[in-house]
């Protein structure tokens, strides 16, 4: 605690002001360090006080306080404070709702917004808000088509930083997220997740006209397309439209005669997987249909 006191010329008045130390860190920078350090002394004249406050400032050469385990510098004390509870994974704020905790009093406000419904950010071109400034500064980029995140390997640029940092596990072949049913990993978290839903047999997302259920988002999306009659993939070369990606990539290969897929008994190709099946049947002689 840091305690002012304030004297008149008639009367002596003793305030007391109850200020964070945290905060005093950040407003004045008073900072105490190790023997040899460079000592200043400053005047501060308070706003609106008729007094100067003396404040004894003892800062390292060039004001740099350095991590002593990543070598990691910063401008003040209470940064590098912050800093190293990524070291020690130190979590001092505590959600009083649902118990997270967090590295800084700010995350932890952030966090809170999600208890509170509080969606104080809206994007000015579809209306849509969002607790954060960072995920509407995000969002903005679906209008603007912004991609200012590019790998350096391939090119591919993305609008989210997160969205480079999975992709380049493409690269790197680094797969962190390991399933803890049969072993396999994954470069996201969001794939293991869905991978999950194959072990638990969720299927979150459902469709309202037939109640067909789903593992995952865009699955849904896609069929809901035979419901709508959507088809909003076209061939550039015939204009013939198609409600899935895919269909419009195996239609392509008619115009560009690519044929993938080779069986390995006579070497005939084709353009899709499911015309290899069908061919394959020759050779192994199945006959999966029967007459009823």
């Amino acid at each position: 605690m840091a305690f002012i006191k304030e004297e008149s010329e008639d009367v002596k008045i003793e305030e007391t002001f109850r200020v964070k130390q945290e905060d005093l860190q950040e407003q004045t920078d008073i900072i105490e360090e190790n023997e040899g350090s460079k000592e200043e002394e400053h005047h501060v004249k308070m706003k609106g006080k008729n007094y100067l406050q003396t404040c004894i400032f003892k800062r390292r050469d060039r004001n740099r306080f350095t991590c002593t385990q990543c070598e990691k510098s910063f401008g003040r004390k209470y940064i590098l404070k912050i800093h190293m509870r990524s070291h020690t994974g130190e979590k001092p704020f505590t959600c009083t709702q649902c118990g997270k905790s967090f590295s800084r009093s700010s995350s932890l406000n952030n966090h809170m917004k999600i208890h509170t419904g509080e969606k104080p950010f809206t994007c000015t071109q579809c209306g849509k808000s969002f607790s954060y400034s960072s995920h509407l500064n995000e969002h903005i980029r679906t209008h603007t088509g912004e991609k200012p995140f590019t790998c350096p390997q391939c090119g591919k640029s993305f609008n989210r930083s997160e969205h480079l940092n999975g992709h380049m596990r493409i690269h790197t072949g680094e797969k962190p997220f390991t399933c803890t049913q049969c072993g396999n990993g994954f470069s996201q978290s969001t794939t293991l997740n869905i991978h999950m839903r194959i072990h638990t047999g969720e299927r979150p997302f459902t469709c309202t006209q037939c109640g067909k259920s789903f593992r995952i988002s865009s699955s849904l999306y896609r069929h809901m397309r035979n419901h709508t009659g959507e088809k909003p993939y076209t061939c550039t070369q015939c204009w013939k439209s198609f409600s899935q990606s895919s269909s419009l990539k195996e239609h392509m290969r008619i115009h560009t005669g690519e044929k993938p897929f080779t069986c390995t008994q006579c070497e005939k190709s084709f353009t899709c997987a499911s015309n290899l099946n069908r061919h394959m049947r020759i050779h192994t002689r199945e006959k999966p249909f029967t007459c009823t």
